[in-house]
């Protein structure tokens, strides 16, 4: 039986079909759209895409040992992004070049304590008409080609990355092919020729006997629709054939010879777990050649948008890896436009999670917007908090990357208008740089590079610190949520549009800290404010309306 508490924010979660206002009348009737300031119009799935150890040199020989098949019978743990040690976080560079990446895995993300990298689909793709973001999800063929690079710079893109103790997880889709177009033949990204009105995709090769049979999902409350109709008009493969799965264990396992280190797969969903599970046995180990143990399997986080009163669940697929947990997103957007109060962010921790109806902690991939939702398309609607709302959009990274619950992944963006809008780009349409890391985190030509903001970067310092201890004394007031890590870390939240004034337990040594949300510690100063721990650990803080106060051991200057 669910909680009071799980059943309030379940109100909140509108289905597939219909998600708007209207669907949860009970809370949200309250809110007019002048005193909300939220659009929650129906955000109906027609996203077509749908979440400080040194490296080891290695020895030449190394390279060209393969990796092997796991038997059936061997126990897997997929729940493992096999982060170097003291690395806790990965980011998305949506849309990057494969150049850009591993400059970046050098000069930042390696420098700053990032633990890994999601790339966007790498393999060739439909060539759309202004080269909308969405056409990397239409795949043509398995060939690494794309707009990011060719398999000559993804491979030293990974290697790079490896070396800077980034690992990197590619983007998959497998669900479906691209849709017809307006010509025919339609070409891709490598150049290769597809008819798919007719399911002709001869660089694979696949034809109509590798496809479902054509149908639109309509009712979202029927699994057999949901996985094996089209979404949003996609070819959808048929994944139980054999000669089908052969050629995605193909594509994944030459991506694992490369050196990735695991997969996001795109529209699990729209899957068979027993599909999946089939292709997941037969992948290979990943490559020691990049440093992963002997015998570690990849990292599976798989995309389940999963917000309730559905046939298809995120739990069906937890058994296989991590799932995407898009509550998450939509919870923190929640309580950060007001909607909810601090003490909901309980539900965003390990221990409270499932109460409220999210996934375990183990198997959760957490994030605060990714690139669909961020456009609208998935789940949450104008719920979702992205850099357009800077200042409580760093209060939820801060929350994310202070609590306890699941695998963060930060979001790292470029400007945009309109929500098909493709990365920057020159007349030729060449994807054009973000520019080298700069001291205020900046970017060049629209990108936005959340990940590089400084304040982003010491709250992935105090991830990585704090990730071993405990989350403990939780204390909450009716605007605040404040929780120690261990003796190592403290957090305080104000989530709401008041100022707050009040005395936390902080758990740390009595001295005199850096908050790291305002600063940074320089020697024994403190660039931004200083706060004082007070003999029996206790803090006494004024916290204005959408702020937060972290601290850490680090960070302490007496």
């Amino acid at each position: 039986m669910a909680t009071f508490g799980a059943i309030v924010l379940i109100l909140f979660i509108p289905s597939t079909e219909q998600r708007s206002a209207t669907r949860v009348p009970n809370i949200l009737s309250a809110f007019t759209p002048a005193q909300s300031g939220l659009n929650l119009a129906s955000n109906f799935e027609v996203n077509y895409s749908s979440d400080n150890g040194a490296p080891v040199d290695i020895i030449p020989e190394a390279t060209s040992k393969l990796s092997s098949i796991p038997s059936s019978g061997t126990p897997v743990n997929r729940n493992d992004p096999h982060y170097y040690p003291g690395r806790q976080v990965m980011v998305h560079l949506f849309e990057w070049t494969f150049d850009d990446i591993a400059v970046e895995c050098e000069e930042f993300l390696g420098p700053a304590g990032y633990g890994g990298v999601q790339v966007s689909p790498v393999n060739e793709y439909v060539i759309a008409l202004n080269r909308p973001w969405w056409e990397r999800y239409q795949p043509i063929s398995y060939a690494i080609k794309s707009r990011s690079g060719t398999e000559q710079q993804f491979t030293a893109m990974v290697r790079r990355c490896q070396r800077a103790g980034v690992r990197v997880y590619v983007d998959l889709v497998v669900n479906h092919m691209a849709a017809p177009g307006g010509s025919v033949p339609l070409y891709g990204t490598a150049g290769s020729p597809s008819d798919p009105a007719n399911r002709q995709y001869p660089a694979v090769p696949y034809n109509r006997t590798h496809f479902h049979t054509a149908c639109i999902i309509r009712d979202y409350r029927n699994a057999t629709e949901v996985r094996d109709c089209e979404l949003s008009g996609l070819p959808d493969l048929n994944q139980a054939e054999p000669y089908v799965r052969d050629r995605i264990v193909e594509f994944m396992n030459r991506l694992i010879e490369l050196g990735v280190a695991g997969f996001r797969m795109d529209a699990s969903k729209h899957m068979q777990p027993e599909d999946l599970g089939a292709i997941y046995r037969r992948l290979s180990y990943l490559n020691v050649a990049f440093d992963f143990p002997v015998d570690a399997v990849p990292f599976i986080y798989q995309e389940v948008i999963d917000l309730g009163n559905e046939a298809v669940t995120a739990s069906q697929y937890t058994d296989l890896g991590q799932v995407t947990e898009f509550k998450y997103s939509l919870f923190i957007g929640l309580i950060y436009h007001g909607m909810m109060e601090a003490s909901a962010l309980q539900a965003l921790t390990k221990n409270n999670a499932t109460q409220f109806g999210l996934i375990p902690s183990d198997s959760a991939l957490v994030f605060v917007d990714n690139h669909d939702n961020q456009r609208g398309h998935g789940a949450g609607g104008d719920t979702i908090l992205t850099f357009k709302e800077r200042t409580k959009y760093i209060q939820a990274i801060a929350f994310t990357l202070a609590t306890d619950y699941g695998t963060v992944r930060l979001m790292s963006s470029y400007n945009f208008t309109d929500p098909s809008q493709g990365p920057p780009a020159d007349g030729q349409e060449n994807i054009l740089s973000p520019g080298r890391p700069t001291s205020d985190g900046s970017c060049q030509n629209g990108w936005v590079c959340e990940h590089r903001w400084p304040v982003v970067r010491r709250l992935v310092s105090f991830r990585n610190l704090v990730a071993p201890a405990p989350l403990t004394d939780v204390q909450i007031t009716s605007g605040t949520f404040a929780f120690c890590r261990g003796s190592v870390g403290f957090a305080v939240f104000n989530s709401g549009s008041e100022t707050y004034h009040g005395v936390w337990n902080t758990c740390l040594p009595a001295g005199e800290y850096c908050d790291i949300i305002t600063g940074e510690r320089v020697g024994s100063d403190c660039i931004g404010t200083r706060v004082l721990v007070t003999e029996d650990g206790t803090v006494s803080l004024t916290l204005p309306a959408y702020s937060s106060v972290v601290l850490d051991l680090i960070r302490r200057v007496s």
